[in-house]
């Protein structure tokens, strides 16, 4: 591997054991008020705060560095009312004739319908985009490897930020999401990849009683 374009890698902190210990126990139980929230409060939130969460998403890892991500950030009311009609369109579809009874009975105690009135209510809708590839000057494709796993990536470390940042989010993704490259404009290289719902949740915003699976269940140590 060629080292001409390497440099040291300076930034990289070392704390003593115990302060990984607490960092990552702190880290965790703060991840643990996370929730996925449907009632948002229309208050407003400082565009700087939304542009240090995109900003974090930025720092994702990605197939060789290529950042196949675009993220439309939509606060306009008339464009949110837009995506409002045609999600609903399709939620409409999927609830009434495309969903299985099995997918249906296990959505049910969550509580989700075709209404979506959140897409309106709050501050912020961000449209994350996936970008297959780049077209190059000469009209020449680059491909980019891994683009979906990529943005996947940049999308969770992107409700981290934004959680970390005192707000609540909701991932939306009625299907199929053409309309969302059409409403916002999007060129041919990019296709809808989720609809993240931002804001401040309601005073009498309400969740679902989950549990999350067990270390058990979830990993494997060899």
């Amino acid at each position: 591997m060629s080292t001409n374009n390497l440099i040291p890698f300076a930034p990289f902190h070392h704390f003593r054991v115990e302060e990984m210990q607490q960092r990552s126990g702190a880290f965790l139980e703060e991840l643990r008020r996370r929730r996925t929230v449907r009632d948002y409060s229309d208050k407003l939130v400082p565009r700087n705060i939304i542009e240090n969460c995109l900003s974090a998403a930025g720092t994702a890892p990605s197939g060789a560095n290529l950042q196949p991500w675009h993220f439309v950030v939509v606060s306009d009311p008339e464009i949110k009312r837009k995506i409002r009609i045609a999600a609903e369109t399709e939620e409409h579809e999927f609830y009434a004739r495309r969903a299985p009874q099995e997918w249906l009975d296990v959505l049910a105690p969550l509580g989700t319908d075709e209404n979506k009135p959140f897409l309106e209510t709050a501050p912020y809708l961000m449209a994350i985009f996936v970008q297959p590839y780049t077209l190059l000057p000469d009209g020449r494709r680059l491909k980019h490897y891994y683009a979906v796993e990529s943005v996947g990536i940049a999308t969770g470390v992107l409700i981290t930020a934004l959680h970390q940042a005192g707000l609540a989010t909701l991932t939306h993704t009625p299907s199929p999401m053409g309309f969302l490259k059409k409403i916002l404009k999007r060129p041919d290289n990019e296709r809808p990849f989720l609809l993240l719902v931002v804001g401040f949740p309601s005073e009498e915003a309400m969740v679902p009683r989950i549990n999350k699976k067990s270390m058990d269940e979830i990993v494997t140590f060899l």
